[in-house]
């Protein structure tokens, strides 16, 4: 008799087969107070975000104040006319929610996220922040205190030290886009409860906000759940602030930001140029990732793997303010961190990058990657509610058409070598760029100067 055991091998599981992707197309309503509503019904997405944008920019703190916009944008959660702000964290941790908010350039920004099973609860709480902000003083007291912290903290910080110089160099001192997001030391220290309040009174108003909400809507009423929520929030009506046209001077130049005895020197190198309503956006895309978007970008290509000076650099397109009429502009940048004695030979070879760049263009393999990667990573990107509603409210906060994320990626699978050559070269032209380093001034400025890349200034605070 036979002891041999016979196994079944069943068939091996065959591919399905792909289904197109697109980014999510929101549709849009109008709530009885003003505040405009994009919602996108995504099956399956059981955590609702919802994103606010709220027309309170930062060139509209008062002189004197830069920072107030961040101190109410934090304030909104700590309580309301009929909570505590320990019993306002309470109810959205009984709700499974979160709630943050900060202040940027364009707008302050609030995002809820909550189980679909909870949204009327966390909407409700949401509503109450922004309808009565207890805004009390102790807490105010406390955030500005945080806020003083952090800034100690900020400036012991290489990037956040370049980043600083960077803004205060290219911008004019009376364009808001020159000083600190969140303020300085100064302008912190002077803000109370009244100031805060007197912002909020004066930008917070339903007429002027727009809600993103994403995620699995099925079965709920969301125009009747929303005007039960946020919908009892009412306001003056007014119009949207207009945005100023952004401006710098980009002339080639150098700023140290002196740290004795750094072994190691931040680079930030950037300027000014088109955002996202120019027609040349996503080539410029394109471009800046083959020049420093991955670790097989040309710049770390060069400088890490080649040279071994830094651990990585990294070359990126940020909106800094946006327009419908095209006056905004995006700071173009690329950044990273070098050990001190290779600054001058790190910088040297970031130029003959962008010339070499600039006089033989980018490769159809280098196009091809990028391609693949930017269009490929989108479905995985753009895989939770979160992710889309802040890419919708970026799209509101920047003056954008509701297709426009969709359009890129479009116009990204299409885009040749050449476009993006010229796109990217356009973007970091060598003699137009503004150089700040954070390191030991001693060790670096001789050997910088002999670059000749522009005027070599120190700053010893």
């Amino acid at each position: 008799m036979s002891t041999e055991s016979t196994m079944t091998f069943h068939p091996q599981p065959a591919g399905g087969t792909p289904t197109p992707w697109a980014f999510p197309a929101p549709e849009r309503l109008t709530l009885g107070n003003g505040i405009t509503v994009l919602h996108c019904h995504r099956p399956g997405q059981q955590l609702v975000a919802v994103d606010l944008v709220l027309d309170a920019p930062l060139a509209a703190e008062p002189a004197g104040l830069d920072g107030v916009a961040n101190i109410l944008a934090r304030a909104l959660s700590e309580g309301t006319d009929t909570l505590t702000a320990e019993q306002f964290a309470a109810e959205l941790e009984r709700a499974g929610a979160t709630l943050d908010a900060h202040a940027d350039h364009p707008a302050i920004r609030v995002s809820l996220e909550v189980p679909a099973s909870r949204l009327e609860r966390g909407l409700t709480l949401l509503a109450d922040a922004l309808r009565a902000p207890a805004l009390p003083e102790s807490e105010i007291e406390r955030l500005v205190a945080n806020r003083l912290d952090e800034i100690t903290h900020e400036q012991a910080n290489p990037a956040r030290r370049a980043a600083k110089a960077l803004y205060a160099t290219l911008f004019d001192p009376a364009d808001r886009l020159s000083r600190p997001r969140s303020g300085s030391a100064e302008t912190v220290r002077t803000i109370d409860r009244a100031a805060v309040q007197a912002f909020y009174d004066a930008h917070l108003r339903p007429a002027t906000t727009t809600a993103v909400v994403v995620g699995d809507l099925a079965g709920t009423d969301l125009a009747a759940l929303l005007e039960a929520t946020l919908g009892t929030w009412t306001g003056t009506a007014a119009e949207a602030g207009a945005h100023a046209p952004v401006s710098a001077d980009d002339k080639g130049r150098v700023v140290i930001v002196d740290r004795p005895g750094s072994v190691q020197t931040q680079l930030l190198i950037g300027r000014v140029g088109p955002d996202r309503h120019d027609p040349t956006w996503a080539a410029q895309i394109l471009g800046t990732y083959c020049l420093g978007g991955t670790l097989t970008s040309r710049l770390d290509r060069v400088l890490r793997e080649e040279k071994g000076y830094t651990y990585g650099v990294r070359a990126f397109a940020q909106p800094l303010r946006s327009a419908a009429d095209g006056s905004g502009r995006a700071m173009l940048a690329i950044s990273g961190s070098v050990d001190t004695a290779s600054t001058g030979p790190a910088l040297a070879d970031t130029w003959t990058i962008l010339r070499t760049l600039a006089a033989e263009g980018l490769t159809d393999a280098e196009r091809e990657e990028a391609v693949q990667f930017l269009v490929g990573v989108a479905p995985l990107k753009y895989e939770t509610a979160g992710s889309v509603a802040g890419t919708l409210a970026d799209q509101v906060e920047q003056h954008l058409p509701d297709d426009y994320q969709a359009e890129v990626y479009r116009r990204l699978a299409e885009l040749g070598t050449e476009a993006a050559t010229e796109a990217v070269v356009a973007a970091f032209p060598p003699d137009r760029l503004v150089t700040v380093l954070v390191g030991d001034a001693a060790a670096i400025a001789d050997d910088v100067r002999e670059l000749g890349i522009g005027e070599v200034t120190v700053l010893t605070n």
